[in-house]
């Protein structure tokens, strides 16, 4: 049982061990979590099975790794927050007999998302032996890094039961800072027996059976899980520091010397300390050499310890040394072997830190003269690590001597730095004499470019360099070759540490993997990021580029802009490794990577991404590309746009972003224009930021939700800048169904006109204002210490922004006038609608009204409104016909003596097309006519014609395959049971209303629609529930009564399949289902259909008023008031009303408050 070994057929004995089955994998979907469970020296931090859900928090992965959804499983952290720190362990099943190749293989997240630090050690991992005895295996270190990392746990050779614990270790901290998912145990079975048994030649059978190889034996390891391996090495002078020195001298000039010591002897408390194990007994109580920072400090950078005199060797019997060295941690500089005879010479050297695992060596020396080995370590002064030393095996043929040598010379020391400053080695510029700080970098173009790359292989393949040279031709490639390493890990050659790097950065190089099998190996290119680690790989390539070794291939691989020095890695597996099969690479070239280099001028930012990216590059520091999309774009349909797609389920993290080269600073305002498309269910944010030389960033323009399967044009202006800049887009997510597309971008030398859509978040979009007092750009949270909105309209959140004015009679005096004017927007032949939402508060707000006002000639009025009409967004909109003339929108309050009173402003939007009737059908072919989606998830607009990812609809209810209508989605990649709704403008209170829609739903769909009416706050009234649908499309009547304002709901209930989809949705306020006209008068009218505002003339009011005596008082009473507003008209100001453009109030009177606006001939009166 949970041996690693399928023992039955179905695998059951190896279900819920950690793992499940024959993957031996575990990804926390399955309720039992694969048998692991929490434990918790505090009950408030402890570890749980968690999922994203519809959660927006800002902590934890957006995603499990697993599946990349909101549905996928994880093991997370809860919150915490103590005086102390407090442990959380997750323990898995026991566990049997683990082999020396055994390693887990895991995908780990640690965030700081509340910024209140990590702490030294958030994750760790230990092995809990059956004795009760722990080891460390794994500390990742606690680098802050939003978005899922992989990692290898090497657990070796345990031949017992044992159980894996992962550990996090904090004080405060977020739910979900610290997640793991994803687990694969790799290699962890011993050698089984053959089908036919015995063994290959070459190969050692062990005693339970299986096979291993020959350079296995006497290595230190038990590799056959018996010892059979190990049993007849007497003529090997084997150290495992158990017992002593076994004669190795620790004597050195350096004052920095190695000690032989145990884990429990370095620490028990503190998880950065010491290797964590010894290699030869695999535990915390065994014996090593070990060297790192003394407590008083590094006085020197090296220590070294030597054999006994050997006698002289020849090429037949070589001297054969295995070791084991743990190298961890940022301490940890290199290790090195060298001869002692005459001379001192260098034979093998393994640099830097390979990680929290011991890493088997071989060496092989050759000496006509007696000599000794000396084993040197180099240390830097960093925060933790070190270098272990362990499990020494010195061959029969290293025979001990009773000679003397004499030391004739010393080594020469390395030549220093030719500059002090490291981070300019290998930075792609040259700062030294002859380009001396790049020549040993890895670029093959350098005469010593080739030796730049170092082997930093753990496993049984590694990478040599082959390198050959006479008067006519020169020969030089990496290659795969054996190694002695015992894990069954990729071969990796690593560089030196590179960059910064800027965007054109590419690496170039040459590949070959040839021989006669079909299929030779595998061969990557991986960057690790300094800061990020490991990240994915960059290129690939599986198979065979030929049967002949003349069969290379050339690759181009996009390094691109790197803000952190980084190493590039080539790794490789061979499927077998012989003369008939291998894997090279020559040729090695750094391409246009100086941090500051940026191919094309300024003018490349305009970009139809039909040729690439432009003078636009990916930010490598965010989480996922942006990808250019054949097919989808705004310019001839069938090009390439740029997008961001969240159906990908490869597409993990929470943003991606895209920089333009830095541009230099300008005097004046300019315009970015472009074209977006947001679509889908959860489409996130779209934001475009202003950054400076220094980093610094700004907020000029964001979306968020569902805009409709449709491009939108935009212009966003960027203010002045005094210095370089660059521009960004940016994309954030908020879910996994939905798409972010942008084209046709350009950067105008101009300001913007007036933009399509403004939410004022960032910036005012070049809004100004004028008059006695000033409008303010503010967010809820400021707002509402001030007694204005809590939220805004966009974001309904209170750091949302919008433009606010404070109207009482403490900042704007009665009659005194403030107005918010927008840029001026070309004029247009054809009517345009203007939308906006507004906000009033506190009695008596003052007499808010909007304007069309030309260039030249009278501004016209197309909306008013002076009531106070609770703590709601409402909306307004208004038809615009300018005659291309050009125009600016206004916004103006004029003060009425109320006190403590504001009008806000938000989202403001101009549509192409004339307003459609509120109440009137809203056919979806311009929008959402006022309709609101509210919800994490949205409902959205598309077409049978245009729809490529959703099975909708193919004809909308009319027939028209061109024809737009709602839908509303079900996904597996969201939880079930979520919801969308739609909510309408506030309607007034009826005695009956009639809302009409047509609906459309398969039956094979589990999803739902329901429909409510909402008064208040969040008081919802059924009012229908449509479960099935009889047809493609049915029409769908729904009557409401209402004493009390109220908002119709349309709310969609998420599935597991299929869709909802609504077409034409109409409400006719005041008149029922059945026709009947239910609201037939208001004080003193009859109720307009159109729900707007209702013009009549002179004549007709004086009409009604001498048929209508009994309204005689209250009109005169009434007129008085409006007359009373208007000596404060700014002199020589005129103000014409638009009959033929009309306008649109989205509030309603209720009784006993009618307002009149008397302007020229012609009277105005607000009803519905």
């Amino acid at each position: 049982m949970c041996d690693f070994t399928c023992d039955c057929s179905t695998c059951s004995d190896e279900n819920n061990c950690g793992y499940s089955g024959r993957s031996f994998a575990c990804d926390f979907e399955d309720v039992m979590r694969c048998g692991w469970v929490s434990e918790a020296s505090h009950p408030n931090y402890q570890w749980e099975a968690a999922q994203r859900g519809a959660s927006q928090s800002p902590s934890g992965p957006s995603s499990d790794y697993t599946t990349g959804t909101a549905t996928g499983w994880y093991m997370g952290l809860t919150a915490v927050t103590s005086d102390a720190l407090e442990t959380a362990e997750l323990r898995s099943p026991l566990m049997n007999n683990s082999a020396p190749t055994c390693r887990l293989h895991l995908r780990y997240f640690t965030w700081d998302a509340g910024h209140t630090g990590l702490g030294p050690v958030p994750l760790w991992a230990s092995v809990l032996r059956e004795n009760g005895e722990g080891l460390l295996v794994w500390r990742p270190g606690s680098s802050s890094v939003d978005g899922w990392r992989e990692a290898d746990i090497f657990l070796g050779r345990i031949p017992s039961r044992f159980r894996i614990n992962l550990h996090s270790q904090r004080a405060v901290g977020l739910r979900g800072d610290v997640a793991i998912d994803q687990l694969e145990f790799l290699d962890c079975a011993l050698p089984a027996p053959s089908p036919g048994g015995g063994c290959a030649e070459g190969m050692l059978q062990c005693a339970r059976g299986g096979c291993v190889a020959q350079r296995q034996v006497c290595d230190g390891t038990d590799d056959c899980g018996d010892g059979t391996d190990e049993q007849t090495c007497e003529d090997y002078w084997a150290c495992d520091f158990e017992d002593g020195l076994c004669d190795w001298d620790l004597r050195s000039f350096s004052p920095l010397k190695w000690n032989r010591t145990t884990q429990n002897l370095i620490s028990t408390t503190d998880p950065l300390k010491g290797p964590g194990r010894d290699h030869s007994t695999n535990s915390a109580s065994g014996h090593f050499l070990y060297v790192t920072v003394p407590e008083g400090g590094l006085g020197a950078d090296w220590a070294a310890f030597q054999t006994p005199l050997l006698e002289p060797t020849n090429s037949t019997h070589p001297c054969k040394l295995v070791l084991y060295s743990h190298q961890f941690g940022p301490r940890a500089g290199g290790l090195a072997i060298m001869v002692a005879s005459k001379t001192i010479t260098p034979v093998w050297e393994r640099g830097g830190a390979l990680g929290d695992l011991w890493v088997k060596a071989e060496v092989e020396v050759v000496s006509s003269t007696a000599f000794k080995l000396l084993v040197m370590a180099a240390i830097r002064d960093a925060e933790y690590g070190g270098i272990g030393v362990d499990s020494l095996r010195l061959s029969p043929e290293c025979r001990r001597s009773t000679g003397n040598v004499t030391l004739e010379e010393f080594p020469n020391p390395p030549e220093d730095p030719c500059t002090p400053d490291s981070s300019k080695m290998c930075d792609f510029e040259a700062d030294c004499k002859d380009a001396a700080d790049e020549a040993e970098c890895g670029d093959f173009s350098y005469a010593q470019g080739s030796s730049g790359w170092t082997d930093r292989s753990v496993g049984s393949q590694g990478w040599k360099l082959h390198k050959t040279s006479n008067s006519t031709t020169k020969e030089e490639y990496l290659y795969v070759s054996e190694a002695p390493g015992q894990q069954l890990t990729e071969a990796q050659s690593l560089s030196p540490p590179l960059g910064p790097s800027g965007p054109a950065c590419t690496l170039n190089f040459s590949y070959a993997l040839t021989g006669t099998p079909d299929h030779i190996g595998e061969l990557s290119v991986r960057l690790i990021d300094s800061l990020l680690g490991v990240l994915p790989k960059l290129w690939e390539f599986s198979g065979r580029t030929g049967a002949e070794e003349t069969a290379w291939r050339t690759a181009e691989v996009a390094v691109g802009h790197r803000q952190y020095r980084f190493h590039l890695a080539f790794e490789a597996r061979a499927t077998t490794l012989s003369h008939n099969a291998k894997i090279r690479v020559k040729d090695v070239r750094y391409h246009n990577c100086h941090a500051n280099y940026f191919p094309l001028p300024p003018s490349a930012m305009s970009c139809n991404f039909e040729d690439g990216l432009c003078g636009w590059y990916q930010d490598h520091s965010d989480n996922f590309d942006w990808t250019l999309l054949s097919g989808m774009d705004h310019t001839i349909r069938i090009g390439k746009s740029l997008v961001v797609d969240f159906w990908d389920p490869n597409l993990r993290g929470a943003s991606g972003r895209l920089r333009s080269f830095p541009l230099e600073a300008f005097p004046e305002e300019r315009c970015l224009a472009f074209f977006y498309k947001l679509y889908g269910t959860q489409t996130g944010v779209l934001n475009v930021k202003v950054m400076d030389s220094n980093g610094f960033e700004l907020l000029l323009w964001t979306r968020s939700g569902a805009h409709g399967n449709f491009w939108h044009e935009e212009q966003c202006p960027v203010p002045h800048q005094l210095t370089k800049f660059q521009l960004v887009f940016e994309v954030v997510r908020s879910g996994f169904d939905g798409r972010v597309a942008i084209d046709d971008v350009a950067l105008l030398e101009r300001p913007c006109s007036l933009p399509r859509l403004c939410s004022f978040e960032g910036q005012p979009c070049g809004y100004t204002s004028s008059g006695d007092v000033r409008w303010a750009h503010r967010n809820g949270h400021m707002a509402a210490h001030a007694g204005g909105p809590k939220t805004d309209h966009t974001l309904e959140t209170e750091l949302g922004f919008f433009m606010m004015v404070h109207s009482g009679r403490d900042d704007l005096r009665p009659d005194g006038r403030t107005a918010l004017t927008s840029p001026v927007q070309s004029g247009s032949a054809h009517t345009q609608c203007v939308h906006f939402w507004y906000h009033t508060g506190g009695s008596r707000p003052g007499l808010f009204s909007v304007y069309m006002k030309p260039v030249t000639g009278d501004r016209v009025k197309i909306f008013s409104n002076n009531l106070n009409q609770g703590d709601v967004w409402r909306h307004g909109n208004a038809n615009i016909s300018s005659e291309l003339v050009d125009w600016q929108l206004e916004f103006e309050v004029v003060g009425v003596g109320g006190k403590d009173t504001h009008v806000a402003i938000d989202d403001v939007s101009l549509m192409a097309h004339p307003c459609d009737g509120e109440g009137a059908r809203c056919t979806l072919e311009h929008g959402l006519c006022g309709w609101s989606n509210t919800n994490l998830l949205d409902w959205d607009i598309t077409s049978g014609e245009t729809e490529t990812h959703y099975d909708v609809p193919l004809q909308d209810h009319l027939g028209a395959e061109q024809g737009h209508f709602l839908f509303f989605p079900s996904s597996s990649r969201t939880p079930a049971n979520q919801n969308a709704r739609l909510v309408s403008v506030h309607l007034p209170p009826t005695k009956g209303t009639c809302l009409k829609f047509w609906a459309h739903r398969l039956s094979s769909a589990d999803n739902l629609l329901k429909v409510w009416r909402l008064t208040g706050v969040n008081q919802l009234h059924h009012l229908l529930t449509v479960k099935e649908v009889g047809g493609p499309w049915v029409r769908f009547n729904v009557s409401i009564t209402s004493t009390h304002s109220y908002q119709i709901v349309l709310e969609g209930i998420q599935g597991t399949a299929g869709l909802l989809a609504l077409d034409d949705i109409q409400y006719t306020v005041g008149t029922d289902c059945e026709g009947r006209v239910t609201d037939p008068l208001e004080t003193g009218g009859q109720r307009d259909q159109n729900t707007g505002g209702v013009a009549a003339s002179v004549v007709v009011f004086l009409f009604l008023l001498g048929t209508l005596a009994a309204l005689l008082v209250f009109y005169l009473h009434t007129r008085q008031k409006a007359n009373q507003l208007l000596p404060g008209q700014a002199a020589g100001q005129s103000e014409v009303s638009s009959r033929a453009k009309g306008f649109n109030n989205e509030g309603y009177t209720p009784e006993n408050e009618v307002s009149f606006i008397s302007t020229e001939i012609q009277i105005r009166f607000d009803m519905w």
